[in-house]
């Protein structure tokens, strides 16, 4: 199953989320070895909708508010590093719509 290329990632998600440093749970220092940051929130946008494209989706789990995906692969950043990623997604259980969670640096080796 792939994650529709129209689900959504709030601009706010990446700029006062996962790009900005934070005392715990922080993803900006792992984002920024491949070159992403603030002002360049747009590349990495794109690379996550790259990325669903091209990788399946695996049910998490489900809940209340719907059901979670798993999106793991390569996101190749604006510096020329490629970071491993599993990234997180929501079918809401009220609308349907597809968005973006979070992600986290894949620790696990791809076959």
């Amino acid at each position: 199953m792939k994650i529709p290329e129209d689900a959504e990632i709030p601009e706010s998600k990446l700029t006062a989320y996962l790009l900005v440093p934070r005392t715990v749970d922080d993803k900006s220092a792992f984002l920024g070895q491949a070159g992403f940051g603030p002002s360049n929130w747009v590349l990495l946008r794109d690379e996550l909708l790259r990325l669903i494209v091209r990788a399946e989706a695996i049910v998490d789990r489900r809940d209340v508010y719907g059901t979670f995906y798993r999106v793991e692969g390569t996101l190749a950043g604006p510096a020329g590093q490629k970071l491993e990623v599993v990234s997180i997604w929501l079918c809401g259980s009220l609308d349907g719509r597809y968005r973006f969670i979070t992600l986290k640096p894949n620790r696990r080796p791809r076959p």
